[in-house]
C-alpha cells in the first residue's frame, strides 16, 4: 500500500474537523440583518415550526442562523453532501440524505415525517445539481403534505467570495454583512389540485428570486 494510501483517511478526518471549526467561527463573525414580516416574525420568534426554502448558492447564512432550532435538512447524496452532513450534525439539524436525482422520493417523505414528527423543515429548492435558482417541487410538496407553512428566504452578502460551480455558491468573508428577507408564511392547502399545486410552485420561483435580488440590492 502507498503512503498516500495510509494517510488519505487520516487527513480527510483532520480536514472535515477543520472545516467545521473554520466555518463555525467565520459563521460567528458574519453580522446578521434579519428582514421579515410581522406574521413571519411572530412565526420566527416564537419557535413555530416551518419550512424553510433558500437558494443553494447562498446557503451557508440560513443555515447558521437555524441551527439548534429543532431543524431538519435535507442533503445530496454526493461527497460535498457527506461533508455537508457532518457540518449541519454538529449544529444539531437532523439530516436526511437524497435529492430529485437520486433517493428523492424517499428522502422527500422522510422530510414530510420529520415534519410531522415535530421538526421544521429547510430545504435548498434548487439543489443540489440545479439548475440554479429554479424551483423544484420538493418545499411545496413537503408543506403541503405536512400542513407546516413554507418561508422563503433570499440571502444577500456584502463580502463573499464566489465559486466556480453550478451554484455560484457564495461564501462570505470574515466579519461580512449578511441581509436576509423573508416572506409572508405560505399554506398550502393539503388537496390542492395538482395544476393549482404547480402554479404556487411557479408563484414561490419569481417570489424567493425577488426576494433574492432585494437582499443583493441591500448589500
Amino acid at each position: 500500500m502507498k503512503i498516500k494510501e495510509i494517510y488519505r483517511p487520516v487527513l480527510r478526518f483532520l480536514g472535515n474537523r477543520v472545516l467545521y471549526y473554520v466555518i463555525s467561527v467565520l459563521c460567528k463573525s458574519v453580522k446578521y440583518h434579519l428582514h421579515m414580516p410581522e406574521e413571519t416574525e411572530t412565526l420566527v420568534s416564537g419557535d413555530k415550526r416551518f419550512i424553510a426554502g433558500f437558494w443553494h448558492g447562498s446557503m451557508l447564512a440560513p443555515w447558521y442562523i437555524n441551527r439548534n432550532k429543532n431543524f431538519s435538512a435535507i442533503v445530496s447524496l454526493s461527497k460535498d453532501g457527506e461533508v455537508l452532513t457532518r457540518v449541519l450534525k454538529k449544529w444539531n439539524y437532523q439530516v436526511v440524505r437524497g435529492s430529485s436525482h437520486k433517493g428523492g422520493g424517499e428522502a422527500l417523505n422522510n422530510m414530510v415525517k420529520a415534519a410531522q414528527d415535530g421538526y421544521s423543515v429547510a430545504i435548498t429548492p434548487d439543489g443540489p445539481t440545479g439548475p440554479a435558482f429554479v424551483m423544484k417541487p420538493g418545499a411545496v410538496v413537503t408543506a403541503k403534505k405536512s400542513g407546516l407553512p413554507l418561508v422563503l428566504i433570499g440571502v444577500g452578502y456584502k463580502n463573499y467570495r464566489e465559486f466556480r460551480s453550478w451554484d455560484k455558491f457564495k461564501l462570505p468573508k470574515f466579519f461580512s454583512d449578511v441581509h436576509l428577507f423573508y416572506s409572508e408564511p405560505i399554506y398550502v392547502e393539503p388537496d390542492l389540485e395538482f395544476e393549482k399545486t404547480s402554479d404556487l410552485i411557479e408563484k414561490c420561483d419569481k417570489m424567493l428570486n425577488e426576494l433574492q435580488r432585494k437582499a443583493e440590492a441591500e448589500c
